[in-house]
């Protein structure tokens, strides 16, 4: 039986998702939070380590907070940045899968990003996650998965569904931001390309994410009408909507590498949205 710590796995938003694949896989998933473990104690990550013996690591912890990000960047950098680098000193033998984020782009492409695209994050958030992968190439690990993600929305803790649907519920109208363009992803697929690398010990970088790609306002709009409320939706710009840091305008990433190395082809994002909304009701 395959032995996986998942950094995340007890209240995490991916984390969760991660715990239901591996253990219906199989495996044996041991869920790590923060409470149980000193994420920034390299000798207490090589106890846990050596205590558990794992064949697989999952680093599903991340400090997400991309506007509190910008006024406290030394937390930040701590948990995107310094917490990979002793993780992947600690991992030993075993297969890390480290999960990233599209913030690492600028958001100025015209097509969805590849994994081998330049970066150039614009936020103390999209800078620390960088960070956090450049530390771990730097260590030159012989089993390292860099996976970047975006847009997290499923089962377990609130995310920009739930909130949207609360809202909904609450207002005849909701103004939504338009004109940054993402990839939305169900956490449950996220979980199975996971799954997939670590089966077919893939390593390097890939990107995994649902199919298509949609603004946060197409993606609101889709889920108050699957969710048949009468709220009406209305755009508006970046500008009317302003926040401390800045988001990616165009974040869409590229997934073909993935399927490459998995056979895994993503499916739309409106299809999982419209399976994670079924199970919500």
């Amino acid at each position: 039986m395959t032995t996986a710590l998942v950094f995340g796995g007890r209240t995490g938003l991916l984390g969760q998702a991660l715990m239901r694949v591996l253990s219906r896989a199989g495996w044996q998933a041991i869920p790590i939070g923060r409470g149980d473990v000193d994420l920034l104690n390299l000798e207490a990550l090589h106890q846990l380590v050596a205590q558990t013996q794992p064949q697989v690591i999952v680093n599903a912890i991340a400090y997400t907070a991309v506007d509190r990000a910008e006024d406290e960047p030394q937390e930040a950098w701590r948990i995107n940045t310094l917490f990979p680098r002793l993780l992947g000193r600690a991992a030993g033998d075993a297969h890390l899968l480290h999960v990233s984020t599209d913030y690492v782009f600028d958001g100025r492409a015209t097509r969805p990003y590849l994994p081998t695209d330049p970066v150039n994050p614009q936020s103390v958030y999209g800078r620390t996650k960088l960070e956090g992968e450049q530390e771990l190439l730097r260590l030159g690990l012989p089993r390292l998965t860099i996976v970047r993600t975006a847009w997290l929305f499923g089962p377990g803790r609130t995310n920009f569904i739930t909130r949207i649907l609360e809202l909904a519920q609450q207002r005849p109208v909701l103004t939504v931001v338009h004109d940054q363009v993402g990839s939305p992803t169900f956490t449950q697929d996220l979980a199975a390309a996971l799954l997939a690398l670590a089966k077919v010990r893939a390593f390097g970088l890939f990107h995994a994410v649902n199919a298509g790609q949609a603004s946060w306002c197409e993606l609101a709009e889709e889920a108050v009408r699957l969710a048949g409320l009468p709220t009406v939706v209305q755009p508006i710009s970046s500008k009317d909507y302003p926040q401390r840091a800045k988001r990616p305008a165009y974040s869409v990433l590229d997934t073909a590498a993935l399927t490459a190395a998995t056979g895994i082809t993503p499916r739309s994002w409106a299809i999982a949205l419209r399976e994670y909304l079924r199970s919500l009701r």
